[in-house]
């Protein structure tokens, strides 16, 4: 098996001086889908901002696309963040500007500058998410779903090697979360690890795979049975 893009190993999560996990250990391979559950609070946004580098690390190891997280300088923080696409449940686009500011901005923040270059990157992630056509769009002229879309590109923008996904359909109706599901797997399928957290239990029946969940202050393993007639009893919540 090839090295995990994502490894911890015996890793306190804090938030502050707050301790949220304990003892986490996590290895996640590249291309491969991971839900991640729990109720409110239980440490899921707290487990993926410490992979992300926004919550130091003090207590075990983790290393994130090759970086060593336990030695993680301010200057590194920005190369690991290329490395890494996030997708948030708010979308968090620019109001201000159209599809294609959305992205070019992005690009310039991370180095950018040929403007040829930055063209061709918008237009071919727009066509990787089935966007094509619409980048004079605004925000507000566009559904949730589509804003979802357009932040899954600007995902993948800078190629990352990692997506971390929280509660990316949770303002979606269920039609429209199953697409973005399907769009979720295909990136996937395509090399790129995904870690999501989620309270969509129906998506994960309808789209099963590994799941991970924070419980107690404890990160564990769960077999969802997509049969079960109780889904949420099966996983304990």
């Amino acid at each position: 098996m090839s090295l995990a893009i994502i490894s911890l190993k015996d890793t306190a999560v804090y938030q502050k001086l707050n301790l949220v996990l304990s003892n986490v250990n996590l290895d996640i391979q590249a291309g491969e889908f991971v839900y991640l559950i729990g109720r409110v609070g239980s440490g899921k946004t707290s487990l993926l901002k410490t992979i992300y580098g926004e919550l130091p690390i003090k207590e075990g190891e983790a290393y994130v696309a090759g970086y060593d997280l336990r030695k993680l300088k301010n200057n590194d923080i920005s190369f690991l963040r290329r490395k890494i696409g996030m997708v948030f449940q708010d979308f968090q686009l620019l109001p201000d500007r159209n599809v294609y500011d959305n992205l070019a901005f992005v690009l310039s923040a991370t180095g950018w500058k040929d403007k040829i270059k930055i063209k061709n990157k918008i237009f071919e992630v727009l066509e990787r998410v089935s966007f094509q056509f619409k980048e004079d769009k605004f925000p507000h002229q566009l559904s949730g779903g589509e804003q979802q879309r357009v932040v899954i590109a600007r995902a993948l923008l800078n190629d990352p090697e990692i997506i971390l996904a929280d509660e990316p359909t949770g303002n979606l109706d269920p039609d429209t979360s199953e697409e973005l599901m399907q769009l979720l797997q295909s990136i996937s399928k395509n090399g790129r690890a995904i870690f999501m957290a989620t309270h969509n239990y129906e998506m994960i029946r309808k789209f099963p795979s590994r799941t991970l969940k924070c419980e107690n202050g404890i990160l564990n393993a769960v077999e969802p049975d997509k049969n079960y007639f109780d889904f949420e009893k099966v996983m304990g919540l």
